[in-house]
């Protein structure tokens, strides 16, 4: 509750384009190469795209299998960046440091065992909603002599990551990846649960149609923003905003070409969704000499987001794909607008119902892969609908699926991460339900032989100075 686009992403169906390309498909680490200059970095960059646009001629002509083969492996790794920021945020209430990224930015993707994927956080993202009048923590997290730790009310909620040079070259690409994690807190619940819809543009997000909207919750915390504390200072909006805008501008300017890879599982879908649309719409993804970054989601366990006007906006005024993977027994996919939705009345009727101000009509955007959880003999049945959720689960089938009605044959992924977080597993397999956590919770063993929570010996990064700049340049008001 984490993506790249292709060179043709903007102008073909999802269906239409090769999966092999997708950027965030993991490479095993082969050693830094470095560039003298960036004249060797674009000539790479182009013979790269060239050996892609001859590959992507025959895409139609591989094998259904093959191709989901394909897409399985470079989701998986999209879906592993917005796994890391789920893993990576610290909800221990025992912590000082509670509601912030357990990992400095430096090391993050070698802390969470995603070393060698070829990506650098770029920066990390804050989230809080002063208009969702409800605590976040079950308990004061820290004294207030202590304030400057951390936020009661600000938490990280994911980051901005761009492709190393080597990865660059690789892909033909420079990739820039926003990445969403899931729900944790209590003020994430609420939103998850709000289905009130809003015209966007009352929600601070500029459109040109009124009629476009969206779920209240989920814009509320993406627009949110504390102007006393200083991680929330700027909403992740602007976070987000300011630092695609700064790296589009700097790597357009280099002369490379580059993207622009959202993704989420759950409430991070939904944030992916709008960061998506926002990027697109402010022109975030557009540099001054005129070069514009192709933009794409991909989605994992996610929910409805807006309306039919949202859909149409985003996708055929906007450009943005998507694509969606969900468990077809998962229910987080089928709300908000559980009556009024894209599966149970065709178009014209929900045009005609929203227009009448009815409120309720939702419409899921991009292509669906549907898969079921009852294809794989790995997984036991349960009443637990939180299992069908789980984004370990999605990889899992994601990894064994060969197309509809082709079985379930698992292409390598360890089947022992389901468990990672649920009890999904069959019994045979001998797996711990629930069985990932930091090594004795985090805490250590002091020279006296007491047990402490380990301190972090580092800062916590502060808003980059140029973020009013940047946001300026889109346009936007700097945070007061």
């Amino acid at each position: 509750m984490a993506a790249s686009a292709i060179s043709s992403c903007p102008s073909l169906p999802i269906a239409h384009r090769r999966p092999t390309h997708i950027l965030c498909q993991q490479q095993p680490p082969t050693g830094h190469r470095s560039f003298s200059n960036n004249a060797e970095m674009n000539r790479l960059q182009r013979r790269r795209r060239s050996r892609h646009h001859v590959a992507s001629a025959s895409t139609t002509d591989r094998p259904p299998a093959t191709v989901i083969g394909d897409m399985a492996r470079g989701s998986d790794q999209c879906s592993a960046r917005s796994s890391s920021a789920t893993t990576s945020f610290d909800y221990d209430r025992f912590s000082p440091y509670s509601g912030s990224c357990r990992y400095p930015a430096k090391t993050f993707f070698q802390d969470v065992g995603l070393g060698g994927v070829g990506y650098e956080i770029s920066r990390n993202l804050y989230a809080t909603s002063n208009d969702l009048k409800f605590p976040n923590f079950g308990n004061p997290k820290h004294k207030s002599a202590d304030d400057k730790l951390w936020s009661e009310s600000g938490t990280f909620i994911g980051y901005v990551a761009v492709s190393t040079d080597e990865e660059t070259v690789r892909l033909g690409r420079r990739d820039i990846a926003v990445a969403w994690r899931g729900t944790i807190t209590r003020l994430e619940w609420v939103a998850d649960l709000t289905t009130n819809q809003k015209p966007l543009v009352e929600m601070g997000v500029p459109c040109p149609d009124p009629s476009v909207k969206v779920e209240m919750g989920f814009a509320e915390l993406y627009t949110g923003k504390d102007v006393d504390c200083r991680f929330c200072r700027y909403s992740a909006r602007e976070q987000a905003l300011a630092e695609v805008r700064k790296l589009v501008e700097l790597y357009h300017g280099r002369g490379e070409e580059v993207s622009v890879t959202v993704t989420g599982h759950s409430l991070g879908s939904a944030l992916a969704m709008l960061s998506a649309f926002d990027i697109a719409e402010t022109g975030a993804n557009a540099s001054p000499d005129g070069g514009t970054a192709p933009v794409c989601v991909f989605s994992f366990a996610g929910p409805r987001v807006g309306n039919l006007s949202f859909r149409r906006r985003i996708e055929r005024e906007l450009g943005v794909r998507a694509l969606r993977v969900v468990n077809v027994h998962d229910g987080v996919p089928k709300v908000p607008g559980a009556f009024f939705n894209e599966a149970a009345f065709p178009e014209p009727v929900l045009r005609a119902v929203d227009a009448l101000g009815v409120g309720g009509v939702y419409a899921h955007l991009g292509v669906a892969l549907e898969l079921d959880h009852k294809a794989s003999p790995f997984l036991k049945d349960t009443m637990d609908i939180s299992c069908y959720h789980n984004l370990e689960a999605h990889l899992h089938l994601l990894d064994g699926f060969r197309g509809s009605g082709e079985g379930f044959e698992p292409r390598g992924r360890d089947p022992a991460l389901v468990n990672k977080s649920t009890d999904f597993l069959r019994d045979e397999h001998m797996v711990p339900p629930v069985r990932y956590q930091a090594e004795n919770k985090g805490m250590v063993r002091a020279e006296d032989g007491r047990w402490v929570l380990l301190p972090r010996h580092r800062d916590i990064d502060e808003h980059p100075e140029d973020t009013d700049h940047h946001l300026q340049r889109l346009g936007l008001t700097a945070s007061s």
